[in-house]
């Protein structure tokens, strides 16, 4: 073959191969598509997730599977979604701890920015403190007043050691200058079970996990963590007495490393467009959480940045793994 024949043959094949990417993401998905979820079944992420599942698999015609994945601070779901075939075809669902766990834990068995790729963060959840209804104070300022008269005595308790609630709790006691000892849970109901029957003093959680307490009168907002007060709700920010202070949490899907750069368009536009969707803003409202919808490339940003943060807090505070 001559030399001006190799480069046609080459041409060729570019083109073709360029030509197949938008046709393949076009007739996406040719089979089922499984999303995975790394926390138990029945929590407030499941009930936005099998929402979306919904929604996809009336878009794509295919069917849409949650399968669940708990475990080791969500990184065994995460592994999972890393070693599956780069096809689209398998979605990871994750939230903050994406980007904590590569500090936290030293032997993670997927690297999280070469194994991993981002298709759209879905929500910013509002992150809150809550204590019992009957606490000796209601407020944030009166929380750390009563902190500093009794040093030593007050605990809070999280869904898990290196979570971004306790993450964000360690910033704002150094921040707001008081102490009190964490306790790491195992999930969220276990935290709420020690609250209520009186072993923890405050917990630190989703907005969305709460809320139902909140509402049947069995615990008390002092504070919610973002910088803006939660749409349809008037419960006071931490930045209210810490200016400045601003902490939340994010909930999205990636896909394995490799998957065609169509492909996790498309899956991000039609997230986009279930996102959008009347009853899916109402439960979003409902439960605190802020509609995002962002690219692939964005939230391959936001991970990567939010990675730096966190890894300096943990550092810092010397959290360990629990």
């Amino acid at each position: 073959m001559t030399f001006r024949k190799l480069c046609t043959a080459l041409l060729a094949g570019a083109f073709a191969l360029a030509a197949a990417a938008p046709a393949a993401a076009q007739e996406f998905p040719k089979g089922p598509v499984k999303i995975i979820i790394p926390f138990p079944p029945g929590g407030p992420t499941d009930t936005v997730g099998r929402q979306l599942a919904q929604k996809l698999q009336e878009t794509w015609g295919q069917p849409v599977l949650i399968e669940y994945k708990p475990g080791a601070g969500t990184a065994i779901g995460a592994d999972y979604v890393a070693k599956s075939a780069p096809d689209g075809l398998t979605i990871g669902m994750v939230n903050s701890s994406l980007a904590v766990n590569p500090t936290l834990r030293k032997k993670l068995p997927y690297d999280t920015l070469k194994d991993l790729s981002g298709v759209t963060q879905l929500f910013n959840m509002q992150l809150a403190m809550v204590a019992r209804a009957d606490a000796p104070f209601n407020t944030l300022p009166e929380l750390i007043a009563y902190a500093k008269k009794n040093p030593g005595k007050l605990n809070y308790g999280t869904p898990g050691a290196g979570s971004t609630t306790h993450l964000g709790a360690e910033l704002l006691k150094r921040e707001a200058g008081f102490e009190m000892q964490h306790v790491g849970m195992k999930g969220s109901a276990p935290a709420h079970t020690e609250l209520l029957g009186g072993r923890l003093d405050v917990v630190v959680d989703p907005f969305l996990s709460i809320l139902p307490f909140v509402q049947a009168g069995k615990m008390k907002i002092i504070a919610t963590l973002g910088d803006k007060r939660v749409a349809g709700h008037n419960y006071p920010t931490v930045a209210e007495t810490v200016p400045g202070f601003n902490v939340g949490a994010l909930l999205g899907f990636v896909a394995p490393a490799g998957t065609p750069k169509p492909v996790l368009q498309k899956i991000q536009a039609d997230t986009a467009k279930a996102l959008a969707s009347p009853d899916i803003q109402a439960r979003a409202q409902e439960y605190g959480l802020q509609v995002v919808a962002s690219k692939p490339e964005q939230f391959d940003a936001l991970i990567a940045s939010e990675m730096k943060r966190w890894g300096r807090v943990v550092t810092e505070a010397k959290i360990e793994q629990e």
